[in-house]
């Protein structure tokens, strides 16, 4: 099943060609389907050390493009910073043979992605999560601050997609509680000033292996944010205990942490219905952290 009603269709062979035609130096390499669970790319495996990730969504050509060169800038500027191995981009591809996009190809990370309880009941991630996100917080924004329009920003300017995933989830959730988390969380105040921020801590881009974290993917959203917003992850990975270490590591204060919570809501609800049927693990990361949210409160 389709996740979105403009997705595009695109084949290990329609890969392969476009790897042999514009990658030729590694065009005797095996080319093989990668099910990530994500939502915005087809990923492919090519050999043992590549990616290549084709845009799933049918959008505009030019504006796909722009938006993959700023993805591998990002995931350079990232890259330099992260204390823990992250995809380095190696090439942006043209469109062809039948796919009508630009797409990328990175370095592979080794690991196993995460789920949201594979991990919930261990201090040590907690404590690995809570250093990542630091060592992002101290890198230089260059006088940046948050210019997007998803998370990261204002909270309150989620609101009229927040009605909508309530309404949505009648039937689904339970969805009384939920609505007043978000009437609360929606006066929360402005954050201070912007830090750089990975921006997508969910557990499909945390790998782990024995119970530490070995490596973080998709970082083409690394840039300026609301501080709060890495927290993200306190809710969509962590249990009660682990939760608190990483907030006792970061020293995130009440109001941050109400933040974090807020954006955590945000992500969580959109994902839980959207996704219910055609992609249950990133409906299961929704409802599982509306959990974690409910039950905090």
């Amino acid at each position: 099943m389709k996740m979105h009603a403009d997705e595009i269709d695109i084949s290990v062979a329609q890969v392969a060609e476009l790897v042999r035609d514009q990658l030729p130096r590694f065009g005797d390499l095996p080319v093989t389907r990668f099910d990530s669970g994500g939502t915005v790319n087809a990923i492919f495996r090519v050999g043992a050390a590549l990616t290549a990730r084709f845009p799933l969504r049918a959008d505009e050509p030019h504006e796909v493009e722009l938006w993959l060169r700023g993805e591998a800038q990002a995931a350079s500027e990232l890259a330099d910073c992260s204390p823990v191995p992250v995809p380095r981009p190696v090439y942006i591809g043209s469109p062809g043979h039948g796919y009508p996009l630009n797409w990328s190809v990175q370095t592979w990370i080794p690991g196993a992605a995460a789920t949201p309880d594979s991990n919930a009941d261990c201090d040590l991630l907690a404590g690995d999560l809570a250093a990542f996100i630091a060592a992002l917080r101290s890198c230089d924004t260059r006088g940046r601050k948050f210019s997007g329009g998803g998370r990261g920003g204002v909270i309150a300017d989620h609101d009229d997609w927040m009605q909508e995933c309530l309404r949505q989830s009648v039937g689904m959730l339970d969805v009384a509680p939920l609505l007043r988390l978000w009437t609360q969380f929606k006066l929360l105040p402005p954050a201070g000033r912007d830090v750089m921020s990975h921006t997508d801590l969910t557990p499909g881009n945390i790998l782990v292996a024995d119970d530490r974290l070995v490596g973080v993917l998709d970082g083409g959203g690394f840039g300026p944010a609301d501080p709060a917003l890495d927290l993200v992850g306190a809710w969509h990975l962590l249990g009660a205990g682990p939760r608190l270490v990483l907030r006792r590591e970061l020293a995130s204060g009440d109001l941050e942490w109400e933040r974090g919570r807020a954006w955590a809501f945000q992500q969580a609800i959109g994902a839980a219905w959207y996704y219910q049927n055609s992609n249950p693990a990133m409906s299961l990361m929704g409802t599982t952290t509306l959990d974690r949210l409910v039950h905090e409160s």
